[in-house]
């Protein structure tokens, strides 16, 4: 067993190479657009 099929990720394949990814670009997604609403929350865009 990998170290990346422990503690949040329990389940088979979580240490795919597909998992990994659709799982970053997850949290990537979420923090861009955290930081977009962050930007236009703080300064005034048109």
């Amino acid at each position: 067993m990998s170290d990346l099929n422990r503690g949040i990720m329990k389940f088979d394949g979580a240490d795919r190479p597909a998992a990994i990814a659709i799982s970053s670009i997850l949290v990537l997604g979420a923090i861009a657009i955290l930081l977009v609403w962050a930007l236009k929350t703080a300064y005034c865009f048109s």
